[in-house]
């Protein structure tokens, strides 16, 4: 992939998701590390990595995630959605669904939720 380097058997990747060409905006479930919006990378089995990850924890005004990944959240303010990390590798991935260009704006306007 392009725009990635490897420091010391780690590879770190461009935030930019220009760089992401040819994966999907997806909602991401996981066996036990919960729910996960950004951008999807399969590897193997049921491992995967998300780009621009943000970990959802609650939200509000949707009741399912196929409507999350359909239309957004209603509710934004309500909402649980942990800050944006780079990048995150999951080994139990159970359920992805590919997000509307509707769903990924609303989800990238629901504030940083912080304790």
């Amino acid at each position: 992939m392009e725009n990635e380097i490897t420091v010391n058997g780690v590879t770190y990747y461009a935030k930019n998701p220009a760089n992401y060409e040819g994966l999907e905006y997806c909602i991401v479930r996981t066996y036990s590390a919960g729910v996960f919006a950004g951008y999807y990378k399969h590897h193997a089995g049921k491992e995967g990595t998300v780009f621009n990850a943000r970990r959802l924890w609650y939200w509000s005004g949707a009741n399912s995630l196929s409507q999350l990944a359909c239309e957004g959240v209603k509710n934004k303010s309500d909402c649980k959605f942990a800050m944006e990390v780079n990048s995150v590798f999951l080994t139990e991935v159970i359920e992805v669904i590919p997000c509307t260009n509707k769903a990924m704006d609303n989800i990238a306007e629901v504030p940083v939720w912080k304790q």
